[in-house]
């Protein structure tokens, strides 16, 4: 099972571009694509990482490509579970994570994208985006920070943006992790009580949850609406977490192998060489 895995351009979490979503029509619990069960599919998880690591590899050392990976997700949505399961093997070399947070007074004296520019991968490397600069969409869409005649016209502005990174040699994959308000409140409520997981429990996030319904229409439009052939965006069922790392984990090998890559020849004659 770990090479049957769908071509990327055919994948049926795939936001075919412009189409429509409607995220209440997708269930959050479905795992019928991996039919495999909690117990093989960790099993399987760990075969496919071992795939990951190899392929990492050949991107570090090709030095060719570049991989942008962005996750977005409601709160305990699992972007973290889900870097900490399916990216772990990579060498940390190559490897890095961004995350963005409220910006400072000097991103906020530029530009919104200024600041996520600055930490797209180089030649060679993979970046993961945990919350990304589709945050000023949705989140200031939301919380009405700005009027819609700012946050609508950033459609375009991004579409735009991963179009040039695209024709510079970036390879962009965007994952949604969508669960459940009842999954949401199962798992705010495991962080309460659990003392070693009350750090993660920030009160501000009743605030969102109350908000539920306008998130969920942001995040729709934003799906359906910048999810091209260059940057695509996959809706991952997300309250199953092993079928989450699956799922993610097969996407990003399909579109690992795509590229092709190859370790570079060496520029000198191995047989020549003596070690004493």
């Amino acid at each position: 099972m770990p090479h049957d895995i769908p071509s990327p351009d055919r994948h049926p979490y795939r936001v075919k571009p412009g189409s429509t979503v409607d995220l209440d029509k997708i269930d959050a619990e479905d795992d019928s694509l991996y039919p495999v069960g909690k117990g093989d599919g960790k099993d399987l998880l760990k075969e496919l990482t071992t795939e990951i690591d190899a392929l990492q590899e050949q991107l570090y050392a090709e030095g060719k490509h570049k991989l942008l990976v962005v996750f977005q997700a409601m709160d305990t949505g699992g972007k973290d579970g889900t870097i900490r399961k399916v990216f772990a093997p990579m060498d940390p070399q190559g490897l890095r994570v961004a995350s963005f947070k409220r910006p400072s007074e000097n991103e906020l004296a530029r530009d919104y994208l200024w600041r996520v520019h600055a930490q797209v991968p180089g030649k060679g490397e993979c970046v993961i985006f945990n919350r990304s600069h589709y945050e000023d969409i949705v989140a200031v869409r939301v919380r009405e920070i700005f009027p819609e005649t700012v946050w609508s016209r950033r459609y375009e502005h991004i579409v735009n943006f991963e179009k040039m990174l695209a024709d510079e040699g970036t390879t962009i994959l965007k994952f949604f992790l969508h669960i459940s308000k009842d999954e949401q409140k199962a798992r705010l409520q495991a962080r309460l009580d659990d003392s070693e997981k009350l750090w993660k429990f920030n009160p501000g996030d009743l605030d969102d949850r109350a908000l539920w319904s306008k998130f969920m229409r942001a995040y729709e439009d934003v799906l359906a609406r910048t999810s091209t052939d260059h940057a695509p965006w996959h809706i991952i069922p997300a309250n199953k977490k092993w079928h989450r790392d699956l799922a993610v984990a097969q996407i990003l090998i399909g579109t690992l192998r795509g590229l092709k890559m190859e370790y570079p020849e060496a520029d000198f004659d191995p047989a020549s060489i003596r070690i004493d």
